[in-house]
């Protein structure tokens, strides 16, 4: 239909359609994961990226070699399969363990007819070879100056191992051979420059997420990123049953701080203190999150936790940081904190009924002497 009809090459065309179906899957991945998301269902973004891939790149090796099935060139499309192998197993990294790849290729051997060559036996054997070591070298090859040099080499060493075995099957000519491999390097090379171009743009939304939803300074979630959450957090505690539970603690005469040793002072002081709470919750449970929600004002979010669950972590970050000493300009600036700590109560009608109260804790601490905690 190309070459007869329109008097365009079935090369050119094959790049557009190997770029529609990647383009194709990009979007069916991203539709997923909105919806997803927009349903609350916490799934990571690798694994539906892992799950999609398998599922749709099976369906797409399986459905093009269906129309060739038994064919003197039933090898036709293999260039397309083996696009679909590189874009697994090195793009989307989908780490399978190779046992787990025999009964898939040994099914696409009974598919096509091929279970009775050797041939097809030692193409099927270095199949998984080709896919395990593109998948084990995806990390170690970017750790490399140029990652395209391991990417395009093994796929090269590998795309002509396996035409061989083709070329032994089928009996097709050298030039034939050469013709094929030369096209399998091609549709690498688009490949990587075109998924690099989809990362790369990836990478940049995944840039901008993070600087709206960080603190600048302190890199701690800022006041947006605690918003989303404990609305998300409250109204999954309120509809499932259950516990939710919230800090709040500010950095007592914070002012003076500044007035006496400069806002630079300051800063450095705020910084200090984030990177103290954050290495307690790193130590102890990463769903706990911190957010920096005023000036010197933090929030700690205890998702799935009751008063007395938070009560290890609390006094760890309270000691942690009472009478911490900061050193600024060869002075050393001491510190200390009060805290307001409650959980969600049945007469919360919003999040911020829950924020009153663990803020009405903190401002009996600082009301009666501060650097204490209270969990009224």
């Amino acid at each position: 239909m190309t070459w007869l009809v329109w008097r365009v090459s079935p090369f050119i065309t094959s790049i557009f359609f190997i770029l529609g179906v990647f383009t194709l899957f990009e979007v069916l991945v991203d539709w997923i994961k909105v919806k997803l998301h927009s349903k609350d269902i916490n799934i990571k973004d690798h694994t539906v990226e892992s799950v999609i891939g398998i599922l749709y790149m099976l369906i797409f090796s399986f459905g093009m070699q269906y129309s060739i099935l038994g064919q003197s060139y039933s090898w036709e499309f293999m260039n397309f399969q083996l696009i679909a192998i590189v874009f697994c197993a090195y793009f989307l990294n989908i780490r399978i363990p190779y046992y787990y790849l025999f009964p898939i290729v040994l099914l696409f051997m009974i598919y096509n007819s091929s279970v009775g060559y050797w041939e097809s036996w030692c193409h099927a054997i270095t199949l998984i070879v080709f896919y395990v070591t593109m998948n084990k070298g995806y990390l170690w090859s970017q750790k490399l100056k140029s990652p395209l040099f391991f990417y395009l080499g093994t796929g090269t060493f590998f795309g002509a191992l396996l035409w061989y075995f083709m070329k032994l099957k089928f009996d097709f000519s050298w030039t034939t051979y050469v013709q094929e491999l030369s096209y399998l390097v091609i549709f690498e090379l688009l490949l990587y420059s075109y998924v690099r171009m989809l990362f790369r743009d990836d990478r940049l939304k995944a840039r901008l997420a993070e600087v709206a939803s960080h603190d600048a300074l302190t890199k701690a979630l800022n006041y947006s990123a605690y918003e989303t959450e404990v609305k998300y957090l409250f109204k999954n505690s309120k509809d499932n049953n259950l516990s939710f539970s919230m800090v709040m603690f500010d950095i007592d005469h914070f002012k003076r701080v500044n007035d006496t040793y400069g806002h630079l002072a300051g800063d450095r002081v705020l910084q200090h203190t984030v990177d103290v709470v954050q290495t307690v919750l790193n130590a102890n449970d990463s769903s706990v999150k911190l957010y920096r929600t005023g000036g010197e004002e933090f929030n700690i979010l205890f998702p799935n936790y009751d008063l007395e669950g938070t009560q290890t972590i609390v006094e760890e970050i309270f000691t942690a940081l009472n009478h911490l000493k900061v050193t600024f300009d060869d002075k050393e600036i001491e510190i200390s904190v009060s805290m307001g700590v409650s959980q969600i109560s049945n007469k919360d009608a919003t999040p911020n009924d829950f924020y009153k109260r663990v803020d009405n804790n903190l401002y009996y601490s600082k009301k009666h002497g501060r650097m204490q905690i209270t969990t009224i």
